[in-house]
């Protein structure tokens, strides 16, 4: 088309965001891509894309087709439509690589594509590594730059600037170091710079260490120049209050329109400690020693510590990250990377946020397939968040978000010094096959506080030898060579606590050996040593300070028994199959769907299902709610009394009017729909009466445990499970089990056995044991029903009696709201906000 009308310039122009919603990319201020869709028919929307050709080849179209799909979706979009040239090969697969169902015909020279928009497994996958390389990729760069430049580089001594550039040459980094300071020649010996575009050749990443106003300009300098990271070391930010909440919110903005990954600001910085890299860019001056952990922290001010910590437990590092307020780079961009990074073995976790737990649990669960998670979560009684996090409270429970850490296979700790005991088991010793363990040691008085702190933490001691005060290498060698080939032994503590003038060498030494050697895990109090000694160490080739097979010493015996037991539920985890329930293709999705569609285009503000319309959703999902009946007349009272026996709308009745014990003598000897008219015209005044009109019926249920069933969700979180015996008691002792849906097949099995009342399924004292079976099926449909259909605010089943043939489920309460963006993680990346914030300008 030569020329476009006016008409035609603003059709391709203007959009709607709604039946007309277009996206464009932007490198800079530069538009290089835009993708659109128009609605056509009802459910249905032609989609079309622009790419400039030099960016042709990147993955921009399936990104924009992400966008615009599920932009499609929250607007009642069902499919999609495009017209391709027959030589446009590129965009016909695009949107086959993208894992749509596409059907396509050709007509007229033209390529007609149409495909539904719902997401397929497929299309999950596609995208799932997509931002897996994407967001690796871009960590990569932080952990091995070829130039850094520090802004704010300072000749005074005691400042940011300077402790930078002193520990970016001190730390041996093999890069080049640039110094940029406006009112400086040099820096520490280094050429100073004006900006950073003064800087000749290129320049991987900047170290930002000014005034918190003069950060956003020192952005523009730096994506003029091409940096692809920023380390932001300034504070005041969102940690200040509301205009510091303002600037950063505009500092992240700014770095995205760029291209520009973030981390902090008010951080303390990163660290590799690879030999051919050798990069300190932090505040810390201890570079931690090369080992196979890497560590994600987000306090600043606890940075140091930690890693003065790690030094002096030999422990040793591959990467450290220090995020601060965590504006953009956070622990998923960490776990990310580490997962592809086969130097770190390990990764350790000090959160204070969790900003997207639901993107969190999906790669965290990944990630511990191939190598151990351990976190640490501050605020995990109070579900606290810092100040300067830009992330909203989460307000599920604490223990749904346990039960989200134990299902991803997260070791979740309590202490920094607890994670540390734990990491440098996993970093040395091998994974143990189960829980029973070996107690082999010099003091019976420590081997008994390891057998009680092996009972309190889930193993079992199979084997327990005791040396003697005057034990020697030798008879150390014999008892545990001994245990380590004991079939029915999965890992053993060695206890040595010497004789006086005794160094204990030759003990070590056998410690060191035997630990090398074997195929089980072997920890040690060893002089009461706390993490691995010189004497314990094994050489490691990879230049690490302690290599594969080095022993782990803790100053305490149930602190080496307590990092055994958590590693060993990881363990356990590992090895659990994770197999999807066998009967989720029993359920109505669609039907279920449909019904609260209907129901929220009634009710747009929300609403609390009745009786008939909570039969008809759980029907979709085979749970048969207890047949209720409306009594409203005596008509109805005859009709209930014939439908499911007179002795049931008596014992209705009477409970409905139980503030008038002076008529339960009506109530007595009614066998015959007559004597139900006679009784209900004796109390005509008193039932007609608006206080107590109407009331509900429901047939006897047989005998049973009462077991409850509740979800929600959580705005942040999503979905949310739980499980627990019925009463007051369960609500006092907080006796209830909880999980993250989908659940697999074991979940449910955890979840009805892990309270501490579950004997009472199980034939406690003698009673029946009930159909366990049922009772989890009734779980496992509950959280699929909640899974699949978000709209659901609140669904409880409070009364479910667990019979020994069968369940009885007689009451439930739904609520349903209206969800613009339902849990849309997966197919948009959107900068986070806090309730209140808008996107800057």
């Amino acid at each position: 088309m030569p020329r476009l009308s006016d008409k035609d310039v603003r059709r391709f122009t203007h959009v709607d965001h709604d039946a007309r919603v277009a996206f464009v990319l932007l490198s800079g201020q530069q538009m290089i891509a835009v993708g659109r869709y128009d609605t056509v028919d009802p459910g249905e929307a032609e989609v079309a894309f622009l790419v400039e050709d030099r960016h042709q080849g990147r993955g921009i179209g399936q990104l924009l087709l992400e966008h615009l799909a599920q932009a499609g979706r929250e607007r009642g979009i069902e499919r999609f439509t495009a017209e391709v040239l027959p030589d446009n090969h590129p965009m016909i697969r695009t949107f086959k690589d993208a894992g749509y169902s596409v059907a396509s015909q050709y007509d007229d020279g033209v390529v007609s594509l149409e495909f539904p928009i719902d997401a397929t497994i497929t299309a999950l996958d596609v995208m799932e590594q997509r931002e897996h390389r994407a967001e690796s990729a871009s960590i990569e760069r932080f952990f091995n730059p070829r130039s850094i430049a520090v802004i704010g580089a300072s000749r005074r001594q005691d400042t940011i600037g300077q402790a930078l550039v002193r520990n970016l040459v001190l730390g041996d980094f093999s890069g080049q170091v640039h110094a940029v300071n406006p009112s400086a020649d040099a820096v520490s010996g280094l050429p100073a710079y004006a900006s950073v575009s003064d800087i000749p050749g290129d320049v991987d990443v900047a170290i930002v260490a000014v005034p918190a106003e003069a950060v956003q300009d020192v952005v523009l300098d730096c994506a003029a120049k091409g940096v692809h990271g920023l380390v932001v070391i300034s504070s005041g930010f969102a940690e200040t209050g509301e205009e510091g909440r303002r600037r950063q919110r505009q500092l992240v903005g700014l770095s995205r329109s760029y291209g520009l990954r973030l981390i902090g600001p008010n951080c303390l910085g990163v660290i590799n400690t690879h030999p051919e890299v050798s990069l300190n860019a932090s505040l810390s001056q201890v570079m931690p020693p090369r080992g196979r952990a890497g560590f994600f922290c987000q306090s600043g001010a606890l940075g140091s510590a930690i890693l003065e910590k790690v030094n002096n437990r030999g422990l040793g590092l591959t990467t450290f990250v220090s995020a601060g307020n965590r504006a953009d780079v956070s622990g998923n961009d960490l776990l990310q990377y580490w997962e592809e990074d086969d130097s770190t073995e390990v990764v350790l976790l000090y959160l204070e946020s969790i900003g997207n737990p639901r993107k969190f649990s999906r790669i965290a669960r990944r990630v511990s397939r191939r190598k151990p998670i351990v976190a640490v979560r501050s605020g995990r009684t109070t579900q606290g968040v810092p100040m300067g996090h830009a992330v909203r409270k989460i307000a599920a429970p604490s223990q749904a978000v346990d039960a989200m850490f134990r299902q991803a296979g997260v070791i979740q700790v309590d202490t920094l010094e607890e994670m540390f005991d734990v990491a440098q088991l996993l970093a040395h010793q091998p994974l143990p096959r189960g829980r029973r363990v070996a107690v082999v040691g010099n003091s019976d008085a420590l081997a008994l506080l390891a057998a009680d702190a092996a009972a309190g933490n889930g193993l079992v001691v199979n084997k327990t030898v005791a040396l003697g005060a005057e034990a020697g290498a030798d008879d150390f060698e014999d008892a545990l060579d001994a245990a380590i080939d004991d079939p029915e032994v999965d890992g053993v503590v060695a206890i040595y606590i010497p004789p006086l003038n005794v160094s204990g060498e030759d003990v070590a030494n056998v410690l060191a050996a035997i630990g090398e050697q074997s195929d089980k895990p072997l920890v040690s109090t060893f002089l009461g040593a706390e993490g691995v000694p010189e004497l314990l160490r094994v050489p490691d080739l990879a230049g690490s300070t302690a290599g594969r097979g080095s022993v782990p010493s803790y100053p305490a015996v149930e602190a080496a028994v307590r990092a055994l037991a958590r590693v060993v539920e990881y363990a356990v985890w590992l090895r659990t199959p994770q197999v999807v329930p066998t009967d989720e293709a029993l359920v109505d999705r669609s039907a279920a769907k449909k019904l609260v569609h209907q129901l929220l285009v009634a009710h747009p503000q929300g609403h609390d299902l009745t009786d008939t319309e909570q039969q008809e959703l759980l029907a979709c999902y085979g749970i048969d709610l207890w047949r209720s009946i409306s009594v409203n007349s005596v008509e109805e009272a005859v009709a209930a009394g014939e439908e499911i026996g007179w002795e049931a709308v008596l014992k209705a009745t009477a409970r409905h009017l139980r503030h008038r014990p002076d008529l339960a003598h009506v109530w007595r000897n009614i066998d015959t729909p007559e004597e139900m008219r006679q009784a209900w015209e004796t109390l005509r005044e008193v039932i007609t009466d608006p206080a107590n009109a109407g009331f509900v019926v429901q047939k006897n249920a047989p005998p049973g445990v009462p077991v409850t069933v509740s979800t929600t969700e959580d705005p942040l979180f999503g979905p949310v499970i739980s499980f627990g015996i019925g009463g007051p008691l369960t609500e006092l002792l907080q006796d209830r089990a909880f999980r993250i849906p989908p659940l697999q097949e074991h979940d449910a099995q955890d979840m009805i056995r892990e309270i501490k009342a579950s004997p009472l399924l199980f034939g406690f004292r003698g009673s029946e044991i009930v159909d366990v079976a049922e009772v989890e099926r009734i779980v496992r449909r509950v959280a699929q029903l909640q899974y699949d259909v978000p709209q659901i605010r609140q669904l409880s089943l409070p009364l479910v009696l667990a019979g020994e043939k069968g369940c009885a489920v007689l009451g439930a309460t739904t609520r349903i709201e209206p969800v613009v963006d339902p849990r849309s993680d997966w197919f948009v990346r959107r900068l986070s906000a806090m309730p209140g914030d808008t996107l800057p300008g």
